[in-house]
Formats: C-alpha cells, sequence, structure tokens
C-alpha cells in the first residue's frame, strides 16, 4: 500500500485545497493507506517538503492548481518519485491534460492502484528561474499579463478571473518583436504572445496547443503573431477547441530547446506563476517525472 504526503496550497481556490482532500484523504485512509498533510508556505517550502517526503519513499500528492503542480512536479523530476495530482485550483490544466477524474472515488481508486506513467517536464531558465522545472507550459506575452491579473483577482474565481484577467490585458496590450530559437534555429516575429507548451492545455481548460502530447519529447511553440485587437479576440475565442492553429496568423514551431527574447520588458508565467520577464530559455525533459494517471 502506497504511503502518501499531500502538500496542500491553502491558497489555491480559496480553502478547496482542504475541502477536496478531506473527503479522499478519507478514502485513502479506509483502503489502509497513510496520508500525511503538509501546507505549504510557499513555493520554495512546498519543493523542499515534496523533496524529503520523495527521499523517504512516499508518494507526493499536489493538491492545489497548476501552480502548485508545476512546482512540486517540477522538484520531483528527474528523481525517481512518484507524483499524484488532486485538483483543487482554479484551472487545473495538467490535470485536464492527463484526463484525471474529478470524483473522489474515482481518483482514490487511481492513486492507490494505478501505474506512474512517465511524462516530460520543462526545464526554465532566466534571470529568475535557475534549474527550475515545471510540467505545463512557459507563456510570453499578453497570456502571461492576463494570467497575473487573474491570480490578482479577489471578488471573481474560477473561469471569470481569467476570462476578466484576459480582457485587462488585451485592452492594453501591444504586441512586440520576438526573437524565437527553436533548436538553433531563429525565427523573429512580431507576436501578441509565445507558447513553449508540454500540455495541450492552459489558462482554464484552453487548448493552446491541441497536438501536444505529454511523453514525446518535445514542446509545441505556438506563435500569436500580430493582428488587429478584433481578430486577436477572435483567436481567443477559438482557444475553446484549438481551432486557432487553423489560422495563418498562428504559427506552431517543434522543438526541444527554445530561447524567447523580446524587444522590450515582456513577463513571462510557468504553470500559473508569474514573476518574471524575458529572456529564458526552456527545454523539453523527457520522461523527467513519474505521475499516476
Amino acid at each position: 500500500m502506497r504511503p502518501f504526503t499531500a502538500v496542500v496550497n491553502p491558497a489555491a481556490g480559496g480553502s478547496a485545497g482542504a475541502s477536496v482532500l478531506l473527503p479522499l484523504a478519507g478514502l485513502l485512509r479506509a483502503a489502509g493507506a497513510e496520508v500525511e498533510t503538509e501546507y505549504s508556505r510557499g513555493l520554495d517550502h512546498a519543493r523542499e517538503v515534496a523533496r524529503r517526503a520523495a527521499e523517504r519513499g512516499r508518494t507526493v500528492l499536489a493538491v492545489g492548481g497548476d501552480g502548485m503542480a508545476g512546482c512540486v512536479g517540477g522538484a520531483l523530476a528527474g528523481t525517481g518519485a512518484v507524483l499524484g495530482l488532486v485538483p483543487a485550483g482554479r484551472g487545473n490544466d495538467f490535470a485536464r491534460g492527463l484526463g484525471l477524474p474529478s470524483d473522489p472515488a474515482a481518483l482514490a481508486e487511481l492513486l492507490l492502484h494505478g501505474e506512474p506513467r512517465r511524462v516530460d517536464a520543462v526545464g526554465v531558465e532566466s534571470a529568475v528561474h535557475r534549474g527550475t522545472a515545471v510540467l505545463g507550459s512557459v507563456y510570453a506575452g499578453v497570456d502571461a499579463l492576463a494570467n497575473r491579473y487573474a491570480n490578482e483577482s479577489r471578488l471573481l474565481g474560477g473561469a471569470a478571473s481569467y476570462y476578466a484577467g484576459a480582457l485587462r490585458a488585451v485592452l492594453g496590450w501591444r504586441p512586440a518583436g520576438y526573437r524565437i530559437t527553436v533548436d538553433g534555429q531563429v525565427h523573429e516575429r512580431r507576436c501578441w504572445t509565445v507558447v513553449a507548451a508540454n500540455s495541450a492545455f492552459y489558462g482554464f481548460g484552453r487548448r493552446i496547443a491541441p497536438d501536444a502530447r505529454l511523453d514525446d519529447g518535445l514542446l509545441d511553440v505556438v506563435v500569436v503573431r500580430d493582428v488587429p485587437r478584433r481578430l486577436f479576440f477572435a483567436v481567443m475565442n477559438e482557444l475553446a477547441s484549438g481551432t486557432h492553429v487553423r489560422r495563418p496568423e498562428v504559427e506552431v514551431l517543434r522543438g526541444r530547446e527554445v530561447r524567447i527574447e523580446a524587444d522590450r520588458p515582456v513577463p513571462y508565467g510557468a504553470d500559473g506563476e508569474v514573476e518574471a520577464a524575458l529572456p529564458v530559455t526552456v527545454r523539453a525533459l523527457p520522461g523527467a517525472l513519474a505521475v499516476l494517471a
């Protein structure tokens, strides 16, 4: 029987982390599993707790949203530890990409008896991120600003915070000149955003990279070129289905290593966390993480 350590983000979705974990932990314990709970005091503390638990041979549960999933999963990447996800945030996009169940009984069954699956992680290098790994995507441009606004929202939750944040960001944004280097090949574009995606989803279920796979050792680099604002809103609407990639204004590149630079300070985000600005280098880390999915 697997022993579990749940690393909980108390800020994810308000008190959602604890409320989601409580019935799940009851089911795990009823089946005979040992479950201990650790509340994080921040991302660095969550990484430390996760690594210590993994060193003791425990399966680590990341309880929260994409920020917690990326933080804990990134800390375990390359260690041989096993990760379980308990979606309890606003977006839960990496869990969505894995097809995880939301029903506590089904999720408990998966965590107790599921076989670990090897997936890729994403290495991130910049002035802020040094030797950091995340799971879902790194996005540089208007969507990073939109995510920052969503994180700052105190009155709205769930999808509403993302929609409001996106509207505010788009109305005040102007495209920048980017230099995108994919496996040594340089592409210069004027863009609204550039997304290096390991997972198909970001921003509360939007299929930013519909053909991205979690285990192919590659990053899908989605480039949304400079278009009129009204047309960009149309592109945003198509993110729900992933049909935006059919537009001539949207370009998809693929590679193992991506360097993103811009001609002015442009924010970038990584798995829901926005604390940095370009330039940034991201690399696919093939099969770096074992996850129950």
